[in-house]
């Protein structure tokens, strides 16, 4: 009996680490093509990446094996970073505007500038086509709606990612995860990370992956508890801008440090 009661302690110990995911490696592009990769982002509908290179203001297409589809698929961006997909278009974050872009026409169709923005940094868009993107060196937050920019949210230290989930967004600020409710209540999920968080994605209800641009790559739940899946500082692995692919459970890092995109399974 006591043989007995000891397995089940400690099974019961060890179900919670059990259920922690692990990453898995499964690629990393060549370093040729992308030019400070700041952010990638997973399109369903066309199963490729679409990669801000940043320091080549264009934008890349890779396949899902991290083959160079377009190596510029759009060029003359100013300093591109967060991006998304709404109704076919492309917006993605300059240094005070947002672009949009149609992709068919191979053209910036219209900027939508930001007043007093210092470098807009994520973005994220709701079903309703609402746009949000953050500020990082003020610490704001902007909500555009019809082209027309709001600010939202300030007094968030080094905001960067943001997600959408139905009414809900989700906000990281250098070392704080935040929720946001539609009647703008705050919530704190959790806090005291390293500083430089960068990128949020969500990897099943109340789960998600963040990361830190110095290199760490986390794993938090909504009640707040977290801990480190990866920690690449020491080989100077940066952690940008991720993106995520609920589908085959692969997560898609951009090092910007490393000019490469690296893609993990989800364990």
């Amino acid at each position: 009996m006591k043989e007995l009661l000891l397995s089940i302690v400690l099974l019961s110990i060890g179900l919670p680490m059990m259920a922690q995911p692990r990453l898995e490696k499964l690629w990393e592009s060549d370093s040729l093509t992308l030019k400070g990769p700041e952010s990638a982002l997973f399109d369903a509908k066309s199963r490729s990446l679409y990669i801000s290179s940043m320091n080549s203001g264009s934008v890349v297409q890779l396949d899902l094996s991290g083959k160079i589809i377009k190596s510029e698929l759009l060029s003359g961006l100013k300093s591109n970073k967060g991006s998304a997909i709404y109704n076919g278009l492309f917006y993605t974050a300059e240094t005070s505007a947002i672009a949009v872009i149609d992709f068919t026409k191979g053209s910036i169709i219209k900027r939508i500038p930001i007043e007093g923005a210092v470098m807009l940094n994520d973005l994220a868009i709701d079903s309703k086509g609402i746009v949000y993107v953050s500020d990082t060196r003020t610490g704001k937050v902007y909500r555009i709606e019809d082209d027309k920019p709001l600010l939202y949210l300030e007094g968030i230290p080094g905001a960067n990612g943001l997600l959408t989930v139905g009414d809900d967004l989700y906000v990281v600020g250098s070392a704080i995860f935040e929720r946001v409710n539609a009647n703008k209540e705050i919530t704190k999920i959790a806090d005291g990370f390293e500083n430089g968080l960068d990128g949020i994605v969500m990897i099943a209800k109340d789960e998600f992956i963040l990361s830190n641009y110095t290199g760490i790559l986390y794993y938090v739940k909504a009640d707040g508890t977290k801990q480190v899946l990866l920690d690449t500082r020491a080989n100077r692995i940066m952690a940008n801008d991720i993106s995520y692919d609920g589908k085959t459970k692969t997560l898609y890092v951009p090092s910007f440090s490393t000019n490469r995109i690296i893609a993990y399974k989800v364990n």
